[in-house]
């Protein structure tokens, strides 16, 4: 049952907006320094093997472990240890438009468990990665498919975005997809055991590519 909750957690049609997010990648498109299947290949590589990403999916363990402290046994340092990690996550996102577009789809995917019956004992406000913990606790999906689910929906974000903004048609994409998996599986099991305020991230430009996006005079998407 837990793998069928994955799916859908990952599924295109979750309504949390992530369609509408490109997260700096359009900038570097309108900059041709991503212009084909291979440089998107490297660009994804490099994000998953040192990017900011890498601290959301080592977080999503302990965020995990503390929210169902917080809600079977009513620990409410257990609620403040949660609040703290994922705002320090929230924090290091330096763009603004990222810091919104965390706060936006970790609102809705907390809507949508509160929907299916599964919404949180007290309201808290939870960005993406707390709200991904959440929904992977309540929907018993195991914690190695909740951080390579994780990684695997930001992989398939991005190549959505690039599907839209790259000469790369959707059976490309999904042939590269494929071809990142074990790198997404091998990330995935180095990172579920990772405490993320001892990791580094080397996605500086990432960062700046988001900072620039809020000044693209024309742009289909909102980071």
């Amino acid at each position: 049952m837990s793998a069928l909750a994955l799916l859908q957690l990952v599924s295109p049609a979750l309504p949390v907006g992530a369609f509408s997010y490109s997260e700096g990648l359009e900038v570097l498109i309108q900059a041709g320094l991503l212009t084909d299947e291979a440089s998107l290949e490297d660009w994804l590589t490099a994000e998953l093997e040192r990017g900011a990403l890498r601290l959301e999916a080592a977080a999503l363990s302990l965020l995990r472990a503390d929210l169902q402290l917080w809600t079977r046994l009513g620990d409410e340092a257990a609620l403040n240890r949660v609040l703290d990690l994922d705002g320090w996550l929230l924090s290091t996102r330096e763009a603004v438009e990222m810091r919104a577009q965390q706060r936006q789809m970790g609102g809705s995917l907390l809507q949508l468990m509160a929907d299916m019956d599964h919404d949180l004992p007290h309201p808290a406000k939870l960005a993406w990665p707390g709200a991904w913990a959440w929904a992977a606790l309540v929907l018993a999906v195991s914690e190695t498919e909740m951080v390579e689910g994780y990684l695997y929906g930001w992989t398939a974000n991005q190549l959505s975005a690039a599907v839209r903004l790259v000469p790369l048609g959707p059976t490309r994409a999904q042939v590269l997809q494929q071809r990142l998996l074990p790198r997404i599986a091998e990330q995935a099991r180095l990172l579920q055991e990772q405490d993320p305020r001892q990791l580094w991230s080397g996605g500086v430009g990432a960062s700046l590519a988001q900072l620039a996006h809020a000044e693209l005079y024309s742009r289909l998407f909102r980071s």
